[in-house]
């Protein structure tokens, strides 16, 4: 189960906003803000392609000014891939397709 520590900005006078939406989301977790807007959040999710999807959900968001990630732990999943019991997404495949589509 992957694991990730982000950092979410946002302005000050948003930060309680966005923490009330941040709350509802599943898996995702505060453990801090401050008064610079600053917002503390772990995602635990089945796959990185959910904590992906979860992180371009806080993306969208408008008070949200950016995302980063702190820390990332994603060891079972790479024991599940190993063991052929997970195939993970290739981002790279729309390119492909495009390529071929323009040779």
């Amino acid at each position: 189960m992957p694991i990730g520590g982000f950092v979410i900005n946002t302005l000050p006078q948003d930060c309680g906003a966005v923490v009330t939406i941040l709350e509802q989301m599943p898996g995702l977790e505060i453990h801090a803000t401050d008064q610079c807007g600053n917002i503390v959040a772990v995602i635990e999710s089945r796959t990185t392609d959910s904590m992906e999807a979860c992180v371009k959900d806080i993306e969208v968001l408008e008070q949200v000014l950016s995302v980063g990630a702190a820390y990332l732990h994603a060891e079972d999943e790479v024991e599940k891939i190993e063991r052929g019991e997970l195939i993970p997404s290739n981002p790279f495949e729309k390119s492909k397709k495009n390529k071929a589509a323009l040779a």
